[in-house]
């Protein structure tokens, strides 16, 4: 698929408002549940399906099964940069937050945009978090890029995320898209984003990482 094409697809502003799931039938009246943020890009809105069906409403599933009081929001909004997601940031940290999602950074390298000013951007939504959270759990999530923009760019962008991850002391999920990316089974036509099952696989991926922060949160 030509670059432009690839921008185009997945660069789509689909309105996709942040949804919140429905509280756990475990949590008892009186007790706050703990509230995990995805906030993301159109890979955490689920773009082109229905929201039940994106990784984080799945991931919902999965704590209800565990019987832990955790209330996820898809804070995912479609075609969001680094930039984009450090200007809405201040509003999202108006709810109390536990565990904090960062999914950026895709649309950064696909434009082609400064690998410098990314990995900056991430950094200043990683410390706001903190300065209003200080006990938040950071969970950074990791994207690759085709190597349309060449070598070096692409691996410029990949190193973003372990070295924020490091610097940072922050979980991290290294490859968002592991089993899904370029396979044409589980993305939609446009070759991007992934389909229900594909969902599926990018929720195993993150719950692999998340189950065992949220464990320690639920002792």
């Amino acid at each position: 698929m030509h670059l432009l094409a690839f921008l185009v697809l997945l660069l789509v502003a689909a309105p996709i408002q942040a949804a919140e799931s429905t509280p756990s039938q475990g949590a008892s009246r009186g007790e706050r549940e703990k509230t995990i943020v995805f906030f993301g890009d159109s890979l955490t809105a689920g773009y082109g399906i229905d929201p039940s069906q994106a990784f984080p409403a799945l991931i919902q599933e999965k704590i209800h099964q565990r019987g832990w009081k955790f209330r996820v929001v898809n804070a995912g909004l479609s075609g969001e940069t680094t930039a984009g997601g450090l200007r809405r940031v201040e509003w999202m940290l108006q709810r109390p937050i536990d565990v904090f999602v960062l999914e950026l950074g895709a649309n950064d390298g696909l434009r082609g945009l400064s690998v410098d000013q990314a990995r900056q951007n991430l950094q200043d939504i990683i410390d706001r978090v903190r300065a209003k959270y200080p006990q938040v759990k950071i969970v950074l999530v990791g994207m690759q890029i085709p190597a349309n923009l060449g070598p070096d760019y692409t691996a410029r962008f990949r190193a973003i995320f372990p070295e924020l991850a490091h610097a940072n002391n922050v979980t991290l999920i290294p490859f968002l898209l592991e089993g899904v990316g370029g396979v044409p089974q589980l993305n939609l036509p446009d070759g991007i984003h992934p389909t229900p099952a594909g969902h599926k696989i990018v929720a195993e991926n993150v719950w692999k990482v998340l189950e065992p922060v949220l464990e320690q949160l639920s002792d």
